[in-house]
Order: structure tokens, then sequence, then C-alpha cells
């Protein structure tokens, strides 16, 4: 039995509702066939410093899970955004969800600069655009907390002895029906095709965590 655990993020400044959090509850309770035989536990991590530092590990090694996969919100990109790479940086200016911010400018000093994802982020970038979304590859996580937990969840599976695959996807902000975002009026994704495009990243990962 393999097990996939699958986080979102709950309200932060600027965004009051995330749709990520939405959207991992409903991705648990999917049935698709290839996900047979994987048992799907979703969480939803509060967006804060002090959950990365403290409940997401407890969270991992609790479940001590074969494949790990973030949803993240960002807003004000209208595609999705499947992520390369997270950096031992940290903004000090924006504050999270308890309107704390980060003390210093590294996550965790002595630690490597960046830690690259542990998945093949073309298959997952491959498996979303099947779904006919606009799906891009993105260079880093950025440096808030989603940056945070993408490092802190790839720094735990290197020293883990049974590494897992981990990936981070940052998604857009849903459109309302109908609407039309951005000055050429691009259409921002439904969450039902989010939805779709979620089930399909999920299904590769957890493949290749069947591989490896």
């Amino acid at each position: 039995m393999i097990t996939a655990l699958v986080i979102g993020f709950g309200p932060f400044p600027g965004a009051p509702q995330n749709p990520s959090a939405e959207l991992v509850r409903r991705l648990a309770k999917q049935r698709l066939p290839s996900l047979a035989g994987t048992r799907v536990i979703a969480h939803v991590l509060p967006t804060s410093y002090a959950a990365v530092n403290e409940e997401l590990p407890a969270l991992l090694r609790r479940h001590d899970p074969d494949a790990v996969l973030f949803f993240g919100l960002a807003s004000r990109t209208p595609y999705l955004r499947i992520e390369q790479r997270a950096v031992n940086k940290a903004t000090g200016f924006y504050a999270d969800a308890s309107r704390t911010k980060y003390a210093t400018r590294a996550l965790t000093p002595g630690l490597p600069a960046e830690l690259r994802v542990r998945a093949d982020a073309r298959r997952l970038h491959f498996a979303a655009r099947a779904t006919r979304i606009d799906a891009r590859l993105s260079r880093d996580a950025g440096r808030y907390i989603c940056n945070a937990a993408f490092y802190r969840t790839l720094h735990m599976s290197d020293e883990n002895d049974r590494p897992w695959v981990v990936a981070f996807v940052h998604i857009p902000r849903p459109r309302r029906r109908g609407r039309l975002d951005g000055k050429r009026g691009r259409t921002r994704p439904s969450v039902e095709a989010l939805m779709r495009a979620g089930g399909a990243v999920l299904a590769a990962l957890v493949a290749e965590a069947r591989r490896s």
C-alpha cells in the first residue's frame, strides 16, 4: 500500500480563503483508477512558520509517506506552476497568518542554499498539461511559507533512511464562472480544471513512488 500525503494551506494575509485547502480535501476523496492501492491523506497546514517548523515535521514522522505533494496558492499567477526547487531563504517583508515575520534571511543557517525537487518535475508537468490546463515549470517556490514547507520536507527526505518523493504545485486562484482575468482576457482555470490537473499530478507522483 502506497501512502500519499497531500498538503494544502490555510488562509494568510491577503488570502482569507485559500483554495488549496479545499483542493487537497477533495483530492483525498477522489476514487481514481490510477490511485488504486493508494492511501491518500489530506492535511491543511496553517500558513505560519511555527507550523512549518513544528507541525509539519511531526506530521511527516507520524505518517512516513511514500509521496508528499503540496498545493499552495500563487494568487498573482494565472497558470499552474510545477516547482523545481526550494531555497534556504525567507522574506522578512511579509508576515505569516499569525502576523509573524521571519527573523533571519536563511530558513536554517548552515544547510544547503537550495534543494531540488525529489520527483521528475517534467513528468509532473506533462501530466498536468495532458488535462489541458496551462501548466509551466517554475524555477523555485518563492520565499514565503510555501517555500519554507517545501524546503523543510526536502531536507527531511534527504535525511530519511527511506526517502520520500516530494513535489510542490502552485495553483492560481480559480476563476468565477464566466469571468476573464488578465489584460489579454486569459481565463483562470476553474475549480474542476484544477481538480483534474491535481489528480493527474498526484497519480504521476504516486507512480514514481511505486518505481522508487
